[in-house]
């Protein structure tokens, strides 16, 4: 595209990306910026140098990366910061096609970066680098396309390809939904179960800012179809005819039509059309503007009845009359000047008219902005405030809708197990498959009570948690079904007066028939009843008319009203019935008629702000209908006032959904004069419609745009942050909706429960978190409970708010499903005494809350005291509840504690009793035919067999369960233990030298792990495989199958290090069958193994795989690498000055030729230059004698005996410190000189 070189290089100018306005050359435009995202400048004045370059580069708008000034340092642009400072495209530079995104992990409390979370992101990142799938899928839902991850530089590349996409990504940027995002894919179960840690830390994002700016201009330019400010006007007479004429800062509707120096241009001023010079046009900066400009066009020009502000202030409370007005008609005030007026709503900046109250005269009307003075508002508060506290309460309640509900009912259910009807397999549960030892910093937080306190105040360097005011319960009765009544104020009295529609010839002439209705209608003002009049539901057709079959029976019971009401004089009756038949035509769309019925009702009204419902929705109503009719002049003889009604007045009641053009008309000109306030309050107004007409892919960038708008004047002002909307609990609502769990999350994560009564409460949340990131968290873990398998640790800290939460409230219920449900979550984690600390409370509040609980949190009680090995307490636990049950019949509940009785008298050594009880659960589990149970009931009597070493009898045991197992058609956790099972019976056969049976059992383990894709029980069968195959029935061919699936276990698992270690394991295999193409694979696997290494920056084991390499290479007779591979080893042991591993590699280096056929001379160079000299520093006696001895046995083997007989000597002479009678190295030395004197002939020395 040419024409864009003209546009860099003749002229100079700004470009405010994601900015409110236009520069310091509109004056009309709000200062207001967003909160996070900084205005990005480009587009600057090039020199003549560049200018040149320019005329001769026709690939500006190609794609190609532009090169940057190395000179120049990149402006940086993050989540949360600000900004300022331009940033300069070159003439003839192209433009971006990627873009740079780092990461820190920064601590809140000390304002700086965390050393140990920042390294352990970095490698998860990295272990991410091989199989990014997770991170593609991460960025894919950020309308981002991931490039590359430069894991070192804790950096990704990542790139755009519509504007859309660059839109949306810089929005959740904007949001701070990226960090949150990143949060959640790189840091571990251990991190989310430390709640302190997780409250004190954030990962902040930080972009490119100039490539960001210029990449989002090219993809505008490249498009040619968008929308621009004129920067300049061109009205002169001398242009010519196809121009378009125009003043500055006009907005402008601009096409490429191939003309290096002009567009065409169509104004949405005075929608001409006409020729635009380049140079007078700027884009719109921000995505959001393009894409509502673009999706939602006007029939209408702009009506110049809004204006730019001079303040973003709302006013409230009273102001004062600069000059004397008299009202052209009744709905307008008359006051004289100095008079106090009180606004009713608000008074918005901008706008030509607001709703007034004459203090002196008690009269309400429009009053004009113009006459009241700016510096008078007796504001009711002293943030700028653009919403009612009833609106932000009835506007966070959407989300509910019955979801509060909803999510307590589910944590109850995530709090339930099968332990009251499923034996328990002794020793089988995660914490003996998958052992982890909990962090200090969990266990001291459970020790100092911190999960069962309050709700702590919100501090500036913590994530936003309840307030200490909210005493609500979490659990609240259904919402209504329907987001309306969410909206609309509940009448007092919910039984509406109905009125039966009698079409009867004869009464259709009697006034009386007519009374009621005419005289409900005729109230004097607003009153709760109307409510189902107004709502855009159209509820009045159910409610408070009935009787007639057709809408047209309806239609002529009201056109007969409206005549007697015209006849009687009865004219709010007459307003209201003209105003029903209007929309009645609206539903049906007869546009024509309901815009009689309309300006019939409003030309009757004389009174009508008693009423302001009614009279905002017939305003609002006609504007629209003008608006689709294309009514110009009527359309903005309304839309002032109209404007007045539905921006200045909170809780407007939407009535037709064709109300939404008005709005969106409204919206535009706010866009057009940069009337901040005025689009903070449109775009709130086209929210909620959305949300009433449940249009939710639409009302998403509302939304956002919304959010974006509160949080930059929060962060502009602090005064607003108290009293600022904060949407993202509807964002979270409307993610959740488009399925986008990552977003979703994202935002539950940093929206604050409020302390509005109704709204969403922290036991909301905890339940979303937990409903939402199943669909993220890959689950490779799987226990014997499903259950616990589906709460992911992320939820930890939200699941203590929700805890605290019920606390305060006395939610008993509710607490105890949570404390439940963590403490299976700790349980899966292997933090047994978290776990039982919450068991513990689980059984309290069971006790209070019914029988069932009771029952069920005591077993789960006494089964982690087994599991911590405390069967004394369990014991103690069974053995009351065993007591309680004498008095019932459950014979599956008194086998369930029996068996756990059971395994904690083995735990404590009672062999007889345990045998004894295992044996009364084994014939409860027969009499009610539970074959599982059984099949669990034989399994422990094999364990306490082989604790008895008498593995023939527990092979018996084993064999029985595993025939029970196989005639079950049990879903994944009887699988898990049939695995588990099947590998103690493996076990046994190798106790008893039955290696053909083990290797059978052990195999088939794994083909049922395989069958279930549980990851980690496939690891823990191929370990035992591998381990059997090694040392047990030796056979290197088989050992390697297993470890390379043990290989690609630790692949799928992310985890870098085992991959390593057995990537090493895996080398050593290779190398022992010594054949060129194993040796080969043996490179390949150290090769892979180093690279790990290196990246985890493990030295040793980085300097071990050097090592091992540079081995292989000597096996292989690659001689020209050998000795570059050693020397790696060698340095990367010097680096850090670690003297003793460079001594150890040293020596391991000149072992490599002495132990080889080849190149023997050269050891001495590692041995003498080396290992001698380091030996001596460290003082390590043994060493340099065990190196001098192999230096004279390389002497002697290369027939050098006069030195051999000196490194002999030296030997010799340093034994005789070392001579010790368990210490063979001295003689050697005494004995070596012996022989090489025999060698040289000299028979006196050598004796």
């Amino acid at each position: 595209m040419s024409l864009v070189q003209d546009v860099l290089s003749n002229r100079s100018r700004k470009f405010w990306m994601w900015d409110r306005g236009v520069g310091d050359e509109s004056s009309s435009c709000s200062s207001v910026q967003p909160v996070f995202l900084a205005s990005w400048s480009n587009l600057q004045q090039p020199s003549e140098e560049t200018r040149e370059r320019c005329l001769q580069d026709a690939k500006m708008a190609s794609g190609y990366p532009r090169e940057l000034d190395p000179g120049s340092q990149p402006v940086q642009i993050g989540e949360g910061t600000l900004e300022t400072e331009s940033v300069s495209l070159a003439v003839g530079e192209g433009f971006p096609n990627e873009i740079s995104l780092t990461f820190s992990v920064k601590s809140r409390s000390g304002q700086s970066i965390n050393p140990q979370l920042q390294e352990a992101a970095r490698k998860k990142l990295w272990a991410l680098e091989n199989d990014d799938k997770d991170v593609c899928a991460l960025f894919k839902e950020l309308s981002a396309r991931l490039v590359c991850i430069l894991a070192q530089e804790n950096r990704l590349l990542l790139s755009f390809k519509t504007i859309e996409e660059i839109w949306k990504f810089s929005t959740y940027l904007t949001l701070g939904y990226v960090g949150c995002c990143l949060e959640h894919l790189l840091f571990t179960p251990e991190y989310w179960l430390n709640c302190a840690l997780v409250e004190d830390t954030e990962i902040t994002v930080t972009i490119d800012e100039d490539h960001m700016a210029t990449m989002y201009l090219g993809l505008l330019l490249q498009e040619g179809n968008f929308f621009a400010r004129a920067v300049v006007s061109v009205l002169a007479e001398e242009e010519e005819e196809e121009d378009l004429k125009f003043y500055k800062n006009e907005l402008v509707h601009v096409r490429d039509i191939g003309c290096e120096s002009k567009w065409e241009g169509t104004s949405l001023l005075t929608d001409q059309r006409g020729l635009v010079p380049v140079t007078a046009m700027e884009p719109l900066s921000h995505p959001f503007y393009q894409w509502f400009l673009k999706n939602y066009p006007m029939t209408c020009s702009i009506s110049k009845q809004i204006d730019g502000p001079d303040s973003w202030q709302i006013g409230q409370g009273r102001c004062t009359a600069t000059e004397d007005y008299r009202g052209r008609g009744w709905d307008e005030l008359s006051f004289y000047k100095g008079d106090l007026i009180e606004v009713i709503g608000f008074l918005v900046p901008g706008l030509q008219w607001f709703i007034g109250k004459s203090t002196s005269t008690e009269s309400v009307g429009f009053v004009q902005t113009k006459c009241v003075c700016p510096e008078t508002y007796e504001t009711m508060r002293d943030s700028p405030v653009f919403f009612s506290e009833e609106e932000m309460a009835s506007f966070l309640q959407v989300p509910c809708n019955g979801n509060e509900m909803h999510y307590s009912n589910l944590l109850n259910e995530w709090a339930q197990t099968d332990i009251t009807s499923v034996y328990r397999l002794d020793g089988f549960e995660p914490v003996a498959m998958y052992p982890r030892t909990p962090s200090d910093a969990v266990i001291e937080e459970l020790k100092d009570g911190w999960m069962f306190e309050g709700w702590r105040k919100p501090s500036s360097n913590s994530l936003p948690t309840c307030s200490d005011s909210e005493q609500s319960s979490p659990v609240v009765e259904s919402s209504p079904s329907t987001l309306e009544h969410l909206l609309l104020p509940e009448p007092d009295d919910l039984d509406d007066p109905k009125f039966f529609i009698d079409l009867n010839a004869g009464h259709m002439e009697d006034s009386d028939v007519f009374d009621p209705v005419l005289t409900f209608l005729n109230q004097d003002g607003y009153v709760p009843h109307f409510q189902s009049l107004y709502d855009l539901s159209f509820s009045f057709l159910s409610s408070t008319f009935y009787g007639f079959s057709t809408e047209e029976e309806l239609v002529l019971y009201l056109e007969t009203s409206r005549n007697w009401a015209k006849r009687g004089h009865l004219a709010w009756a007459h307003i209201r019935i003209c105003y029903l038949l209007g929309r009645l035509c609206v539903k049906r769309a007869k546009f024509s008629q309901a815009r009689v019925y309309f300006e019939e009702a409003l030309s009757a009204m004389d009174k009508g702000f008693e009423d302001l419902p009614l009279l905002a929705s017939l305003h609002a109503n006609l504007a629209a209908i003008y608006l689709k009719q294309k009514m110009k002049q009527k359309f903005l003889s309304v839309i002032g006032k109209a404007v007045a009604l539905l921006a200045c007045l909170p809780g407007h009641c939407f009535s037709s959904e064709n109300e939404l053009e008005v709005i969106m008309y409204v919206l535009r000109e706010a866009i057009a004069v940069g009337n901040t306030a005025l689009e903070v309050r449109t775009c709130f107004l086209v929210v909620r419609l959305f949300l009433q007409l449940g249009r939710y892919d639409e009302v998403l960038p509302f939304a956002e745009r919304l959010q974006c708008l509160c949080a930059s004047i929060s962060s502009q002002d602090s005064r607003a942050s108290s009293s600022s909307l904060d949407t993202l609990p509807v964002l979270t609502y409307l993610y959740d909706k488009k399925y986008l769990p990552h977003v979703a999350l994202a935002s539950a994560r940093l929206f604050s429960p409020s302390h509005v009564k109704g709204v969403l409460t922290p036991v909301w949340r905890a339940g979303f978190v937990l409903a939402n990131a199943s669909k993220i968290m890959k689950i490779q873990e799987r226990t014997t409970t499903s259950t616990i398998a589906s709460i992911p640790a992320l939820a930890c800290l939200y699941l203590s708010h929700a805890l605290a939460f019920s606390r305060e409230g006395g939610a008993l219920s509710t607490e105890r499903a949570l404390c439940a449900v963590l403490s299976k979550m700790y349980l899966k984690h292997g933090m047994l005494e978290a776990a039982v600390h919450y068991s513990n409370r689980a059984v309290v509040l069971g006790k209070a809350v019914g029988e069932e609980e009771a029952f069920e949190s005591s077993l789960s009680l006494g089964w982690m005291h087994t599991l911590n090995s405390q069967p004394g307490k369990a014991s103690e636990i069974m053995l009351c509840l065993l007591h309680s049950l004498r008095q019932t019949d459950s014979v599956t509940q008194d086998g369930v504690v029996h068996n756990l009785l059971a395994i904690a008298l083995k735990g404590e050594g009672q062999v007889r009793k345990a045998a004894e009880n295992y044996l009364w659960a084994l014939n409860k589990a027969q009499e009610t035919g539970n074959r599982r149970n059984q099949a669990i009931a034989l399994s422990n009597f094999g364990c306490l067999a082989v604790f008895c070493q008498a593995h023939c009898l527990a092979e018996h045991y084993f064999l029985r369960a595993v025939r029970l197992y196989f005639e079950l058609q049990g879903g994944e956790d009887a699988q898990m233990e049939l695995v588990q099972i099947l590998l103690w019976l493996a076990q046994t056969q190798v106790d008893r030298h039955k290696t053909k049976e083990s290797q059978l059992y052990y195999e088939l383990a794994l083909a049922i792990a395989l069958k279930t894709r549980s990851l980690m029980s496939q690891l823990h069968v191929t370990e035992s495989l591998c381990h059997f195959y090694s040392k047990v029935y030796p056979h290197t061919e088989a050992c390697i199958i297993y470890h390379e699936h043990q290989v690609n276990l630790a692949q799928q698992l992310h985890d870098r290090e085992m991959e390593g270690q057995l990537l090493q394991a895996l080398s050593q295999l290779y190398q022992s069958i010594y054949t060129t193409r194993s040796l080969k694979q043996a490179l390949d696997c150290t090769k892979q193994s180093l690279r790990i290494f290196i990246d985890l920056e493990e030295t040793i084991k980085t300097a071990e795989a050097w090592l091992q390499a540079g081995k292989l290479y000597y096996q292989m007779q690659e001689d020209e690498l050998v000795e570059m591979y050693l020397q790696a080893a060698i340095q990367t042991a010097l680096k850090p000055q670690d003297l003793h591993l460079a001594m150890e590699l040293y020596e391991e280096v000149g072992d490599v030729f002495f132990n080889g056929l080849r190149n023997r001379q050269q050891a001495v160079e590692y041995y003498r230059g080396g290992a001698v000299p380091l030996a001596r520093k460290l003082k390590a006696m043994q060493t340099e004698l065990r190196v001098f001895n192999k230096l004279a046995e390389l002497q002697i083997g290369l027939q050098n005996y006069e030195n051999a007989l000196e490194f002999a000597t030296l030997a010799a002479r340093l034994s005789v410190d070392e001579i010790s009678c368990k210490n063979w190295l001295p003689f050697t030395a005494w004995q070596r000189c012996t022989t090489f004197c025999k060698c040289m002939k000299w028979p006196r020395t050598a004796t």
